[in-house]
């Protein structure tokens, strides 16, 4: 059965299909719904919204969620499940305050749990860096918070004089022989340490065996060729609403 899986995020947006245990056609919005909601519909339509049975979503821009709950009722005639902590899944959650857990944490969570078993770490790359932990009774625990890359290189351009607002994408210099590529220097290599750091510090708590997963829009150029062992997924965050759909519905 097809279901549609959406992760709103701070920045973007994506929109994929669900099916058999896979992810596929998946679109990202910039800016979401709010800025482009035409995209977000032509986005629900390539992942065959026509043809699904059901929908998910895990935001963190809440004043969103109506919009999208209209739309898919509006367009498609599906009733969008909002992600929660309340909303079962195949993972335990072992928190003080699950009100403040973030749907997308929850999604990340769940999805590495069903490709890699537990204990294990995710570290989503987004406009903050985030790193959840499922230990090994199968439980989300939560983990760590630290600000995403854009915040970095946005940061150091609004509070000095000089410092250019760096465009990351691109070929990565070989030496800060610029102030642009010292700054994309400086962005890499020292995520590069953080995400070393975070993971040496939770896999002390949880077990060295502990696997990293990272995804996100920055993970594969923050983390190729880095020599940190992971397995990068950028599919990770709607494979893992897809899995919490599945469960919803058995």
């Amino acid at each position: 059965m097809r279901q549609i899986v959406i992760d709103v995020g701070n920045t973007s947006t994506s929109v994929g299909c669900w099916e058999g245990g896979v992810v596929s056609c998946v679109t990202a919005i910039e800016g979401g719904i709010a800025r482009d909601p035409a995209a977000c519909e032509r986005a629900l339509r390539d992942a065959g919204a026509a043809d699904a049975t059901a929908a998910i979503l895990a935001s963190v821009v809440p004043a969103v969620n109506d919009t999208w709950v209209g739309m898919l009722r509006r367009s498609f005639g599906i009733e969008l499940q909002i992600l929660t902590h309340e909303t079962p899944m195949p993972v335990g959650i072992d928190y003080p305050d699950k009100k403040q857990i973030g749907a997308d944490r929850l999604a990340d969570a769940a999805g590495a749990f069903m490709r890699h078993g537990a204990p294990v770490i995710v570290a989503d790359f987004g406009t903050a860096l985030t790193f959840d932990i499922v230990n090994a009774k199968g439980d989300y625990t939560g983990g760590v918070i630290a600000p995403g890359i854009p915040l970095m290189t946005s940061y150091l351009h609004e509070k000095t004089a000089k410092l250019p607002l760096v465009d990351l994408r691109g070929d990565f210099p070989e030496w800060g022989d610029s102030t642009e590529n010292a700054m994309k220097l400086g962005a890499r290599i020292g995520y590069r340490g953080m995400v070393r750091e975070i993971a040496n510090f939770i896999r002390g708590k949880v077990g060295t065996s502990a696997p990293l997963v990272a995804t996100g829009g920055y993970a594969k150029w923050a983390l190729e060729g880095s020599g940190i062992e992971c397995h990068i997924e950028p599919d990770l965050t709607l494979f893992g609403l897809g899995a919490i759909l599945n469960h919803v519905k058995q």
